[in-house]
């Protein structure tokens, strides 16, 4: 069998492959309320259905002014939770495990009606708006919202959990020397992290495993280097990160020189021979040769699908048919597959 396909454990969180759906903003909250609906729904249960092992739901904010647009998804109410235990059971019900991805825009919030709060009063462009620097308080208060909104993820049933510490959002800008100028304890790059890392786990069992995404580079030479980051995710693991999601940029409006399949697949590779941590690879690897041959060479222990998972719901099978896999499809589509079946 394609090491794809093999199961995969971590702490009690027990995959059926190694294949994850990507957390991909959607926009799609129409009354902004910050609860999932029907999209929602079936853009979720479907990829469940199309045999991914673990679905990551989108950045999820946990405060109304930690979105993005006034369209994102939040769970800063216990009036949130039934919705998202309405997506999580259907997505268990199809053999796949659940995580929400935790987060807080800072200095992208870009809705009009939306108040950008960030380290320092940095703007991350000339389009954007210039955020008002939180005071020692409030950044306290913004650790106790992250441990209040994993309380809410945990008792909607989710099977784990993923800070998103990358691509500028709130955690990364407090990481980086291009958007934390500040003086106080909350200067140091990971003293936000860890604050948060350790709040939530305090509201996580102890048995659930936390994910965290970083961006690896910021492709800004005023940015924090790889070995710089290498050192923050040492510092994260030590504190609580059981597995890291690797990614990059997003903090300055710069792009790399080339992106091609697997640009991200080095960085993580070279996490996970550093800190002797599972690491999640992330980056156009939709070609079932290429994510098998990340795994067989020891460069991740779990292959993220975005854009690949949007144009094909059922690209675990399209993989397993091409790498002679067990195809994971509920009995009712097995008049569609030659191969093994796992219902």
């Amino acid at each position: 069998m394609a090491l794809l396909f093999e199961p995969f454990e971590l702490k009690a969180l027990q995959l059926k492959n190694r294949i994850m759906m990507s957390p991909m903003c959607q926009y799609s909250v129409w009354d902004e309320d910050g609860a999932p609906n029907a999209w929602h729904e079936v853009h979720y249960v479907s990829r469940a259905v199309g045999g991914v092992g673990l679905v990551m739901i989108e950045m999820t904010d946990v405060v109304p002014d930690g979105r993005i647009t006034v369209n994102d998804l939040g769970i800063w109410s216990d009036q949130q939770i039934p919705a998202f235990q309405r997506i999580i059971d259907q997505v268990h019900v199809y053999g796949a495990k659940v995580g929400i991805q935790i987060a807080h825009a800072g200095r992208k919030a870009d809705s009009p009606s939306l108040y950008p709060e960030a380290p320092s009063a940095i703007r991350f462009s000339e389009q954007y708006r210039v955020p008002r620097a939180m005071n020692g308080d409030e950044v306290k208060g913004l650790v106790d919202a992250f441990a209040a909104g994993a309380r809410r993820a945990v008792a909607a049933g989710v099977d784990t959990l993923e800070l998103h510490g990358a691509h500028g959002y709130l955690i990364h800008q407090f990481m980086s020397p291009l958007s934390n100028h500040r003086d106080d304890e909350w200067g140091e790059p990971t003293r936000f992290g860890v604050a948060v890392i350790q709040a939530v786990k305090s509201e996580m069992p102890s048995t659930m495993p936390l994910m965290m995404r970083l961006s690896a580079t910021e492709y800004d030479p005023q940015g924090y280097s790889f070995e710089q980051l290498v050192e923050m995710a040492r510092v994260f693991h030590r504190h609580g990160v059981d597995m890291f999601d690797i990614s990059s940029g997003g903090n300055a409006p710069v792009v790399p020189d080339r992106i091609y399949p697997g640009y991200h697949v080095p960085y993580g590779a070279k996490i996970r021979e550093s800190l002797g941590v599972p690491v999640i690879a992330v980056g156009i690897l939709e070609d079932p040769s290429l994510a098998e041959s990340v795994l067989q060479q020891g460069q991740a222990d779990i292959i993220a699908l975005a854009r690949g998972l949007l144009r094909d719901p059922y690209w675990p099978n399209t993989a397993a048919m091409a790498l002679d896999g067990t195809v994971q499809v509920p009995k009712q589509y097995y008049r569609a597959f030659k191969k093994r079946f796992l219902g």
